[in-house]
């Protein structure tokens, strides 16, 4: 049986690199408003690389994570949503969204009437990424004996999915903020889950 240690450390090194990549790159990026802007804009233009492949490669390591936390709480649903989640999280990646909104610089400052096909994967993509987390996190509540992992747990489980719907909501009136509500949203439910794995390891 592979060693659970080194699986958890993987998902907390997945969620510690997407966030400190996308706050660097977020803030350093020309042309790109980290308050208004989603972070998936970032995977645009010619830097556009390096949030793809933050995409991928964190979202493959939590994918992984997912079999050292099987290991160490027999819990088979908390394993498989954070490997749905960690999956999302690649496929956010290999379909990246449409240009709008102002980024990359001299995109119409709009949302497009019609948006591609890889638009609305990714659009799935990342519904299956905001719902999954909130619904680990209770399962998590659930299945764990330490009092203050099950308090930590369900309040980022009321946090994380309060923000989500509050993010959508600002997404569809293009509020001047949206974007500083989806990494409000993300820094709350990622630093759990890598929090979360660095706790079980053995």
């Amino acid at each position: 049986m592979t060693d659970p240690s080194a699986l958890l450390l993987a998902g907390s090194a997945g969620t510690a690199l997407f966030i400190l990549v996308l706050l660097v790159d977020g803030a350093t990026r020309p042309g790109y408003s980290p308050v208004r802007q989603p972070v998936s804009a970032l995977a645009l233009g010619p830097r556009g690389w390096l949030q793809t492949s933050n995409f991928l490669v964190s979202g493959l390591l939590v994918a992984v994570s997912a079999l050292g936390v099987h290991q160490t709480t027999r819990s088979g649903w908390l394993a498989a949503l954070l490997a749905v989640f960690g999956l999302a999280v690649v496929a956010s990646g290999v379909f990246p969204m449409d240009a709008m909104r102002g980024y990359p610089p001299g995109t119409p400052d709009t949302t497009p009437a019609a948006t591609s096909l890889r638009h609305r994967l990714h659009d799935w993509a990342g519904m299956v990424v905001f719902s999954a987390l909130p619904v680990a996190a209770v399962v998590a509540a659930l299945v764990l004996d330490d009092p203050v992992w099950v308090v930590y747990s369900g309040v980022t489980a009321a946090t994380s999915g309060g923000l989500f719907l509050y993010f959508g909501n600002a997404w569809e009136a293009d509020h001047p903020r949206v974007g500083l509500i989806q990494r409000a949203t993300i820094v709350v439910g990622w630093s759990w889950l890598g929090l979360f794995c660095w706790h079980l390891v053995p």
